[in-house]
């Protein structure tokens, strides 16, 4: 379908997650079953995509699907994805799991947060090392990154907190560069505020994706972390959770955890 050559808002925003994502016309094309000429008419205003066409687009660029849902929304369809509450009877089976699974990763600590870092759930072997930290950081919606990076908060009980407050904003920073919002931009600079300036490298320095060191009445905790992710999600809610598993990484760390949480 034809139309004048301007560029609509569903134009410019498939133009604008191809080159965040920094895909040619001509890949994105291939992705996506189709020419590249089709791919810059569209981006020119000149076509006006179909509602599977757009949603193919959005998935070749891995499209968050709350974002797939207002690029189809500028181009005039209904969204495609739902976005059930977290505490709503459609998830009760994904809550049901999700629960299992940290209670199962016991005696070592786990979260699950949803896209602005805000918990959802955390087992008990969490809110134990949590602890004494100040009331206002515990009151809903708990951010876990100003949980851990804020004074008031987890900071003080970080070993390595130059470095590993480093890991938390470069880890932000990614996620935002793969789904930005205002809020991620916002919660970077904030704690970005709170942080120390950006250590030197060390000679044999390898990034600061470092274990976590952390005091406890039980000794100093080295933990090491897993990010899991629904992957086949069709429901934003569900797609947009993550799990952060804190897995300890010495002998001693395991026996502490042990002790801080006895099953």
């Amino acid at each position: 379908m034809l139309t004048s050559p301007h560029p609509s808002d569903l134009s410019n925003g498939l133009r604008l997650w191809r080159n965040r994502r920094r895909v040619s016309q001509l890949e994105l094309a291939l992705r996506a079953g189709t020419t590249q000429r089709h791919v810059s008419f569209i981006e020119s205003g000149r076509s006006v995509p179909g509602r599977d066409m757009v949603i193919r687009l959005a998935e070749s660029l891995q499209v968050p699907l709350r974002d797939r849902n207002a690029l189809l929304l500028a181009g005039g369809y209904a969204p495609a994805y739902d976005e059930t509450p977290y505490d709503g009877p459609g998830l009760g089976a994904i809550r049901t799991a999700l629960t299992g699974i940290l209670e199962g990763h016991r005696p070592y600590p786990a979260v699950v947060v949803d896209r602005r870092g805000d918990l959802v759930l955390a087992n008990r072997t969490f809110h134990a090392l949590t602890t004494g930290v100040s009331a206002h950081l515990l009151t809903p919606p708990v951010n876990i990154p100003r949980l851990l990076l804020d004074p008031s908060g987890l900071a003080p009980r970080i070993v390595n907190f130059a470095q590993w407050s480093w890991h938390v904003i470069e880890a932000l920073t990614r996620e935002a560069v793969q789904n930005p919002t205002p809020e991620s931009d916002a919660l970077i600079q904030d704690l970005t505020a709170l942080i120390p300036p950006r250590p030197e490298p060390a000679p044999g320095h390898l990034g600061f994706a470092v274990p976590l060191c952390l005091r406890s009445e039980y000794g100093d905790l080295r933990l090491i972390t897993t990010l899991t992710r629904f992957g086949t999600a069709v429901d934003v809610t569900v797609a947009e959770l993550r799990m952060e598993a804190f897995l300890p990484a010495d002998d001693q760390t395991a026996k502490a955890l042990r002790a801080l949480d006895p099953t």
